[in-house]
């Protein structure tokens, strides 16, 4: 069933990027293709536990961490047909890979100092785009990944996530499944509705959000809501209510952490659009505190994942 699914959703994801005009997918199709397959391939699978096969299949530590590296695969599939493969980065790609799941073989007690640098590692090479543009690997400026598939570092940021979380590393109440439950929506959308008047409110109040004055084509939302789904939401909330605020559980109780992941998250949006964005910081604090109590009423990301992508999807189309 997974497997199927895979080959579905590929064949969806395509035509989102066809409709959306995605310049990689037109230029290299074959390239680009066959490199998000195999982005997407970890990310999907380990939803439907096969991160018990690669335990049985990997029963030593060493083994754990060389197969790491396989998650860099997409990096060369990806640029080697465009003629921009750099050796350099290569390299950083795989010292990171490696390095996180030596780190984590090194420490396998759960919220410790391991896990606080892999995790500050991991997300301040995302939230500081360190691996967007080709320095200092390459000329200044020069783009790395090409247009459209700027998400690709952040994939295999969350690969490595779950790959140094559910197979190095197990964590238990992660809650990365991708079969979904009707407590998931239920869930989702209910911490979205409490969310909607809160941001509505004090994003106009804040100069925040402004009325885009237009009708959205009938595609438009599930197609953004998907695309949000699986490319913003999930990895962001594996990281935030999965890791981060199921560590600080372990340290400070479940309000402390729901706050502290919350304030996090939000501190994450302070370079967007702006030198330091504080709005978007108060928002994104706001909004994070309702993802978490999505996420910690079951111990479920897809249920915050569903009140993320609804709200990102929401706030895409109809504002600003």
């Amino acid at each position: 069933m997974a497997a199927a699914l895979y080959c579905v959703l590929l064949v969806v994801f395509w035509g989102i990027a066809h409709f959306f005009h995605v310049p990689a997918l037109r230029d290299y199709p074959v390239s680009t293709t066959v490199a998000f397959a195999s982005l997407f391939a970890p990310y999907w699978f380990f939803g439907f536990g096969a991160a018990d096969s690669f335990r049985n299949w990997l029963p030593t530590s060493t083994g754990r961490i060389l197969v790491s590296a396989l998650l860099t695969v997409p990096y060369p599939l990806l640029a080697i047909p465009r003629g921009n493969f750099q050796w350099p980065m290569m390299a950083a790609l795989l010292l990171i890979c490696v390095g996180v799941s030596a780190l984590l073989t090194l420490a396998q007690r759960p919220a410790n100092w391991a896990d606080l640098i892999v995790l500050a590692c991991v997300g301040l090479l995302i939230d500081l785009g360190l691996l967007s543009t080709a320095w200092p690997f390459g000329p200044s400026g020069a783009a790395l990944w090409p247009g459209g598939l700027g998400g690709f570092p952040k994939m295999m940021m969350a690969n490595l996530a779950l790959y140094g979380y559910l197979v190095v590393k197990p964590l238990e109440g992660i809650g990365y499944d991708l079969i979904p439950r009707k407590a998931d929506l239920k869930i989702g959308l209910r911490e979205f509705l409490f969310y909607a008047p809160i941001v509505l409110i004090l994003g106009f109040a804040l100069g925040f959000l402004t009325w885009h004055g237009r009708q959205a084509h009938v595609s438009e939302f599930p197609a953004a809501w998907v695309f949000t789904f699986f490319f913003v939401a999930l990895p962001e909330e594996l990281f935030f209510r999965g890791l981060v605020q199921n560590l600080l559980e372990r340290r400070m109780g479940r309000t402390g952490a729901l706050v502290l992941a919350s304030i996090i998250f939000g501190l994450s949006h302070f370079n967007k659009r702006a030198v330091f964005n504080w709005r978007y910081v108060i928002l994104a604090t706001i909004a994070g505190m309702f993802y978490g109590r999505a996420w910690r009423e079951q111990r479920r990301l897809f249920a915050s994942s569903v009140t993320h992508s609804t709200v990102d999807a929401v706030w895409s189309i109809w504002f600003r």
